[in-house]
């Protein structure tokens, strides 16, 4: 019996049949731009395809060299990338994928640089982007015809190379979709003003996209069913568009996504994070569905097989787009086809390292999985090792859990020891939070690794050298975390100052007046606030840098900082904590050192960071002749990314 038999299903588009209903989505990577790199981003694509998707659509490809940027996004604006696009193409069909490619004009949805220079944007009108801070020059009607054109060429390079469809972005914001959009779109010309004529420039892309293609190719949309943006288009226009275009016969498809680039509110919704109702896109999806008579496909959180059979089941949409849940594991289909759903390693919507990392220039990867982005360094499936060695792991939290999962997996014979009777450490605490549970996925799915590779866990069991002795291991490998660091400062003894690790775990007696002095700039202060707020205290966040969640994915942050600002959380950056007494707290400004004081404070909480608990790995080293290593926050506090990554990193060379 076929499990999850909706999802598993066949599909024909516009001719092409497709194995089943799950898409590999489109997202940036930030592989294939420098030379020699293209085989990662082929090996990527390729353990995908190898995973059991019916459908791959690459990333975003600029079509016009009014926005090249090569550094930074994949281009089709000339023959160069054709075989590139081969490459890409003959490893998705090789394992049984099919593969689309998507064409991209961000228009004044732009912010790029070239040697540190802005590239100018242009636009259907001279209306302001507010995500960017970007005015636009309005289109001249010759450019918007040569970018007509190289859509069509763009199609051209990409139908050339093998690839099976082309999908024209109508989403987030981009060109077309100002186009569309009559607060994007003042003009007065035929390409502005009524429905129709705004509608133009995407009609005339369709058919220039059209005769570049065979009648064996598969073209299709992506648009944003909800821009969720204050001057983005909405549900109805949405559905407007995607019928017309379906009614004229220009494509196969329409691929439904939210959110818009143009606005931070919209941004939010390109890569949802944790906050976000899984598959809150589905019920408008559904009216789109209806509207259209073409198939399909529907993306916006969606992790788990459960909830994409229920879309399809349902006929909300007849396939679903997974980007994260296929980055946090490429195996995802084949575990959930062969009824092992329990195995799937679920994204948890952190977006450290998937959207964080991109948008830091760096490859997509994934915090629970660091092979995802490396597969040509760090292979899904690891060879086993040489030598069997006995290996014990000290402390349970991502790090050790990780080396443990990885080095039983490669076949030596490993015990992990966890002082104490739960799993995860730090994380915990983070999914203690206000909805923030889903973090707590990643114990749940490290412990699954653990137990399928055969890890001998001891909980609430502490190590000492006289263990380590004892149990003569071949290697041992401290992961013992951190400590909440805590300042010496000037009058914390008289004030009623608790550590932010106590608060969240409802240890420390808060009073009603809150102040949070937070140097971290991250999830800690944060959650603090948002949690002590729901609990009805008066809370002021005092950041030392220049935003709440300065070291948070910006989706992340800017959306957390509209929940804070709704609980009524006043916020304070560019302060250092200097000191306390009864009843006041005492900051300095950062830059200008002026005195800022807050009073009548019943409480300070202090999320003032962490340092390293170390203490065994020190002993040891002196007394211990073996092999001996230190990961994660015991050699430097950081975060669960670089713990789990050094986990990884350490188990492959044991």
């Amino acid at each position: 019996m076929t499990h999850f038999p909706h999802l598993f299903q066949p599909i024909e588009l516009g001719g092409l049949e497709i194995r089943n209903r799950v898409i590999f989505g489109p997202h940036g990577t930030s592989q294939g731009r420098a030379p020699g790199t293209m085989p990662d981003l082929v090996a990527y694509h390729a353990a995908r395809a190898q995973g059991g998707v019916g459908l791959i659509i690459t990333e975003a490809h600029t079509v016009h060299e009014s926005y090249e940027v090569r550094n930074s996004l994949l281009a089709v604006s000339d023959d160069d990338a054709i075989p590139e696009l081969r490459e890409m193409a003959d490893v998705a069909h090789k394992h049984g994928a099919a593969m689309f490619g998507q064409l991209f004009h961000p228009g004044r949805a732009a912010a790029h640089r070239v040697n540190g220079a802005l590239l100018p944007a242009y636009a259907p009108s001279e209306v302001p982007d507010e995500r960017h801070h970007v005015m636009p020059a309005p289109m001249s009607q010759a450019m918007i015809r040569d970018i007509i054109r190289s859509y069509g060429e763009g199609a051209r390079r990409m139908a050339e190379a093998g690839l099976d469809g082309i999908e024209y972005m109508i989403s987030m914001g981009y060109l077309p979709a100002q186009f569309v959009n009559p607060r994007a779109n003042v003009r007065t010309d035929e390409y502005g003003g009524s429905f129709e004529n705004r509608l133009r420039f995407v009609r005339e892309s369709l058919s220039a996209v059209r005769a570049g293609v065979d009648s064996t190719t598969v073209v299709g949309v992506r648009i944003s069913v909800d821009e969720l943006d204050h001057g983005g288009l909405s549900p109805d226009e949405s559905i407007a568009i995607s019928k017309a275009l379906a009614d004229e016969g220009l494509i196969d498809y329409v691929n439904v996504i939210g959110g818009s680039g143009a606005s931070v509110g919209g941004a939010v919704h390109i890569v949802p994070p944790m906050f976000v109702k899984q598959g809150y896109l589905a019920d408008d999806a559904a009216r789109l569905k209806q509207a259209v008579g073409v198939p399909t496909m529907l993306g916006g959180r969606i992790n788990q097989p459960q909830t994409a059979e229920q879309i399809v089941a349902s006929g909300q949409a007849d396939m679903v787009c997974l980007v994260r849940a296929l980055i946090a594991d490429p195996f995802f289909t084949t575990k959930a086809r062969d009824g092992k759903a329990d195995d799937i390693r679920a994204c948890i919507a952190c977006n450290q390292a998937c959207i964080g990392h991109r948008h830091m220039g760096a490859i997509v990867s994934c915090i629970q999985h660091p092979e995802t982005g490396r597969e040509r360094t760090f292979p899904h499936i690891k060879d086993k090792a040489q030598e069997r060695r006995k290996v014990m792991v000290v402390g349970g939290g991502p790090g050790g859990m990780k080396a443990a999962a990885v080095a039983a997996e490669r076949g030596h014979a490993v015990t992990l020891y966890e002082r104490d009777a739960q799993l995860g450490g730090q994380t915990r605490l983070a999914q203690m939070l206000p909805d923030r549970a889903e973090f707590g996925g990643i114990i749940t799915n490290l412990s699954r690794e653990m137990a399928q590779s055969g890890v001998t866990v001891m909980k609430g069991a502490a190590v000492d050298a006289a263990l380590v002795a004892a149990k003569a291991p071949d290697v041992v490998i401290v992961a013992t975390g951190a400590v909440p660091y805590l300042p010496a400062l000037e009058g914390l003894d008289e004030a009623h100052a608790v550590d932010a690790w106590s608060v969240i775990k409802g240890e420390a007696n808060v009073g009603g007046r809150v102040v949070i002095a937070d140097w971290r700039c991250d999830w800690v202060g944060m959650g603090v606030a948002e949690m002590l707020a729901r609990n009805g205290c008066h809370v002021r966040l005092y950041c030392q840098g220049v935003q709440p969640g300065q070291n948070l994915q910006a989706y992340l942050r800017d959306h957390w900082i509209g929940v804070l600002d709704g609980l009524g959380v006043e916020t304070r950056p560019y302060t250092r904590l200097f000191g306390a007494d009864s009843d006041s707290v005492y900051f300095q400004h950062m830059t200008n050192g002026e005195a800022v004081v807050a009073e009548e404070v019943d409480t300070l909480v202090l999320a003032q960071g962490h340092r390293r608990e170390a203490t065994l790995h020190d002993q040891l080293a002196e007394e211990w002749a073996g092999e001996l290593h230190l990961i994660g926050d015991a050699l430097a506090p950081r975060t669960a990314e670089e713990a789990v990554m050094e986990g990884l990193q350490l188990a492959m060379a044991v």
